[in-house]
């Protein structure tokens, strides 16, 4: 491991200062990422900015209803908020089937966003990666993929984001808020992350060394009837093969409102937009969901060994929906 300064912040026009100083620095919030990546190499700051002492720990109601969630609000605290768990019960169940508890307990929501893929490629230095050294290849291509994008990879990168939380808050339309030396700035998350395109290692659009602050949930009615399923090697603590977070809103037996993001398919979170368009106005039955995970799917462009994904992810789509039908017909 490269040595390392560390100072701690204690204002955020600080951190920022400190970043815009050192483009060899990063921030660190709860570590469970940033220092595995230390560990194996792939990481090598020059200084640590640790900013879980800032005023950014709070979740709190906004004007319209919504909720903004400060950036060191860790995982744990998020998931078992009242608001959250009422309002937002995909985040909730999303946030509960990431990583363990004493994970959750550390890990932070600005550095659940910003982590990176767990593609063994990538971690593993002996192996050409674009991600990491862009240019240099991509070997999962025709290499180990099993657990690799399906939707909207190139041949650049087929690496799969890993954030449980990032795929309901892509369903819930939030929004990133930041801080960077230009001053504040804010993205929905579905432009937040990048396509993977032939620049797989710029993978969101935050500029250099910004800081994200607050992740804002809007309010949603719909979102109340709402929930998230993770498909996983083994019962847990492990990454998703395939995750959906669906949310519903039914009225006389039709779809009056969808809003649908698939995980571990695409470099990023999915935000299903062509199975929406397919279940709005649509009668709420298994012929409109699985028409609508059809829709969706078409696009999908599997490698030799992740075929299976397509079929999974079908399935895993009809049954959530169904799911919330069925609670609406209660």
């Amino acid at each position: 491991m490269r040595e390392f300064g560390y100072q701690r912040a204690h204002d955020i026009t600080g951190a920022v200062t400190l970043l815009a100083a050192d483009p060899d620095a990063r921030y660190l919030g709860g570590g469970t990422n940033l220092v595995d990546l230390m560990k194996t190499g792939v990481e090598r700051p020059a200084l640590l900015v640790d900013v879980r002492e800032l005023p950014l720990d709070r979740i709190e109601p906004t004007a319209d209803g919504g909720l903004r969630v400060g950036a060191t609000v860790t995982n744990s605290d998020l998931a078992v908020h009242p608001e959250v768990r009422r309002h937002y019960p995909a985040l909730t169940q999303a946030l509960l089937a990431g990583a363990s508890g004493q994970l959750r307990n550390m890990a932070t929501v600005g550095g659940n966003l910003l982590q990176r893929t767990r593609c063994g490629y990538f971690t593993d230095l002996s192996q050409p990666c674009n991600k990491r050294s862009p240019g240099s290849g991509c070997p999962a291509v025709a290499g180990e993929h099993h657990n690799h994008a399906i939707l909207g990879a190139s041949d650049h990168c087929v690496a799969v984001h890993p954030s449980d939380m990032g795929v309901a808050l892509t369903a819930l339309d939030a929004v990133v808020s930041y801080e960077s030396a230009d001053g504040p700035g804010e993205a929905p998350i579905t432009d937040f992350y990048l396509p993977v395109g032939d620049t797989p290692h710029r993978e969101t659009a935050l500029p250099p060394g910004a800081l994200i602050t607050h992740v804002t949930l809007p309010a949603a009615p719909v979102a109340a009837r709402s929930r998230y399923r993770k498909v996983r090697e083994r019962a847990s603590y492990a990454f998703a093969i395939g995750s959906v977070a669906a949310a519903l809103a039914i009225e006389d037996g039709r779809v009056r409102e969808a809003r649908l993001a698939l995980g571990a398919v695409a470099s990023r979170p999915w935000r299903a937009r062509a199975a929406e368009a397919v279940l709005t106005g649509a009668p709420a039955d298994g012929a409109t969901f699985a028409a609508a995970a059809d829709a969706e799917l078409a696009a999908a462009r599997p490698l030799p060994h992740n075929g299976y994904k397509v079929t999974l992810m079908r399935n895993l789509v009809v049954s959530v929906l169904t799911e919330l039908a069925g609670e609406d017909a209660r």
